[in-house]
């Protein structure tokens, strides 16, 4: 079932000045029974039999129109407001990306970690100019790659220059991404204000080394940083190990956990495709926010058609046309 959002106004109080409508329509109804009674009463006069005829329709058309215009107008007065996406000036995200031995598997070609390279690098182009970015790399340990910049080739590179390296370290991604956080300079306008940011965690597997992930997830929610997390790949990934083909399956459980005890979100991906469309929406989420915004200029215009439109009706009551 599709919900239709109520409009919500700056200053809701103004729209008492809609109880005006029902009494003008009240009003007019009651001129045109009076008129009626009076014709029908005392038969048409002189001056109605000199007048142009008029039809009654126009008549309805006129009045219903002029009480559009002012319920529109009044509603315009109100000053109505809408929620829209607007781009975020500040916020630090950091990109986490898993760097062990499974990311070699070919489900997805030309590997999973080759296609999560091309699609990180295009998330980091899809964030406004004004976020820093940082890049944190896990496998058996974990690093901070890039500190938080705004030098977007900085952080290219080193995606580019990332390398596997055995088992994995889910948690210790997330406290190193935390680590990351920590050495974002403070808002020189709100230097007291705590740092507005996001982590977004992309990996195949699931923790069998370091620190737990929920814990970790958990503490990331306290310090204020939701984690988007991505289960990249599908369950018929394998690697070659000492000549023996080893499965290595996506395990989206133990991210879906993450997301949710920090307060992010979850996301699989299944193909380069698919990656590519989940960071583009993760970017909107965390490179938006939704923002009270006037829209007083569409009910105006509203109001200018209906005002428009009563005026020529009225202006046809006594055109005579050819």
């Amino acid at each position: 079932m599709t919900v239709v959002p109520m409009i919500s106004f700056f200053h809701p109080e103004r729209l008492w000045l809609l109880a005006l409508v029902p009494v003008l329509l009240l009003l007019y109804a009651a001129l045109v029974r009076r008129s009626a009674t009076r014709n029908k009463r005392f038969g048409i006069d002189n001056l109605s039999k000199v007048l142009p005829k008029q039809a009654a329709w126009k008549r309805h058309v006129a009045v219903a129109a002029a009480v559009l215009s002012l319920a529109s107008l009044t509603v315009a007065f109100s000053q109505p407001k809408d929620s829209v996406m607007v781009p975020r000036e500040r916020a630090t995200i950091v990109v986490a990306i898993d760097v062990s031995r499974s990311m070699e598997a070919t489900d997805i070609e030309p590997s999973r970690l080759v296609a999560a390279k091309a699609a990180a690098q295009d998330f980091v182009g899809m964030l406004p100019t004004g976020f820093n970015v940082s890049l944190v790399a896990f496998a058996g340990s974990s690093s901070i790659i890039v500190p938080p910049t705004q030098d977007r080739g900085l952080v290219n590179r080193a995606i580019d220059n990332l390398q596997l390296a055995p088992s994995t370290a889910i948690g210790e991604g997330i406290y190193s991404a935390l680590d990351a956080m920590a050495l974002v300079p403070p808002d020189p306008d709100h230097p007291n204000d705590p740092t507005p940011g996001a982590i977004v965690l992309l990996s195949d597997g699931y923790t069998n080394i370091g620190r737990s992930s929920q814990q970790a997830a958990r503490d990331s929610k306290q310090a204020g940083y939701p984690i988007y997390t991505i289960a990249y790949g599908t369950a018929n990934g394998y690697v070659i190990s000492n000549g023996r083909r080893e499965p290595v399956p996506v395990n989206p459980a133990e991210l879906a956990t993450v997301a949710r005890e920090s307060g992010g979100e979850a996301f699989r991906a299944g193909s380069a495709d698919e990656l590519e469309k989940v960071y583009s929406s993760i970017a909107r989420s965390v490179g938006y926010e939704q923002v009270d915004q006037e829209v007083t200029e569409l009910y105006a215009g509203i109001a200018l058609a209906f005002a428009v439109l009563a005026s020529l009706a009225v202006a046809s009551l006594a055109a005579r046309w050819p």
